[in-house]
């Protein structure tokens, strides 16, 4: 059996874990067993997990799950995995599974690969594919283990609905007590949806000048139901958060569509984005690197650009 390990937030189940079941899903299909999910703590759409291939969920909602703790989820998958009898364990490669892998694999005395973008190739061995050297190069990863432990990269395959509302079954584990007692949570508000999980992305650099000029990249970013992001010296800057910032020392993305306007394409910031699916350049400078590396090209100065791509996207959608 494969066991996917399901995160959410704010009640509910989130994007990458989706795709972790569906991943979940074609890798049961390759071994001829079933995709089953586990649950810690609570979502009002946990059935929907069904849609993507999983045939029963396993739920645990005790407290102790209600903040992270790696300590304490790590040995409640673990725990699961051997009560389950699963043969692979899946989770997504979120800042949570990134913590998570190297626990879990260690308590099951597992192999493990991290960042996986295919579904496993299982004719001779169990071989999982990942991009290494800043995805430069891919390669085929063999797990010899008994028991395999892989986290899927986000926006690695397009999920389709296979099944039908899954099962919710409760499932009993000796929880752990939390090492750390969280006395409050800040987080940021807001209805974009995550950089990781973003299928579209727009992100802006130095070329625009300063922050004050930030409105014509939020602006196309709204027409195109988008998620703004930045490169490094926009955020060292403090033009922009540091949560935005992509790149090989910020956040790593693949979303179908990264809109680039006003940045050079530096070695590093091409490192976070060059699996990106379609990559467009908007820069002034015909030599910049970037666009080596782009679908799509313009060469024009972006506050010209940008406000009549906008006002052109505006139009289709009228």
């Amino acid at each position: 059996m494969v066991l996917v390990f399901v995160e959410t937030e704010n009640g509910k189940v989130r994007k990458a874990s989706l795709e972790a079941v569906y991943y979940g899903y074609l890798t049961a299909q390759k071994l001829g067993t079933s995709c089953q999910a586990l649950l810690l703590g609570n979502a009002e759409d946990a059935t929907s997990l069904g849609l993507y291939g999983a045939t029963l969920v396993h739920l645990n909602d005790s407290l102790g799950f209600n903040s992270f703790d790696n300590h304490v989820y790590s040995d409640a998958i673990a725990q699961a995995a051997k009560k389950l009898e699963a043969s692979v364990v899946v989770l997504s490669h979120s800042s949570n599974g990134k913590s998570l892998i190297g626990n879990i694999a260690y308590l099951l005395d597992a192999g493990s690969v991290s960042a996986a973008i295919g579904i496993p190739e299982t004719n001779n061995g169990f071989f999982v594919r990942k991009g290494v050297y800043s995805s430069k190069a891919l390669v085929n990863i063999e797990i010899i283990t008994p028991l395999k432990v892989v986290s899927v990269l986000g926006n690695s395959l397009q999920i389709n609905i296979v099944g039908s509302n899954a099962e919710i079954q409760p499932l009993n584990l000796d929880v752990l007590q939390p090492r750390i007692k969280v006395l409050s949570v800040d987080k940021l508000q807001s209805n974009v949806t995550p950089l990781p999980e973003a299928e579209r992305v727009v992100s802006g650099g130095r070329g625009l000048k300063g922050p004050e000029n930030w409105g014509i990249v939020e602006e196309l970013a709204d027409v195109l139901h988008a998620t703004t992001a930045c490169s490094r010296p926009v955020s060292d800057a403090d033009w922009r958060p540091h949560h935005e910032h992509v790149g090989q020392t910020g956040i790593a993305i693949r979303p179908n569509l990264y809109i680039a306007i006003g940045i050079s394409g530096a070695i590093q910031h091409l490192a976070g984005v060059n699996n990106s699916k379609t990559i467009v350049v908007i820069n002034k400078d015909p030599e910049a690197p970037f666009f080596k590396a782009a679908n799509y090209g313009v060469v024009g100065d972006l506050f010209d650009v940008v406000p009549r791509l906008t006002a052109a996207i505006k139009s289709l959608n009228q």
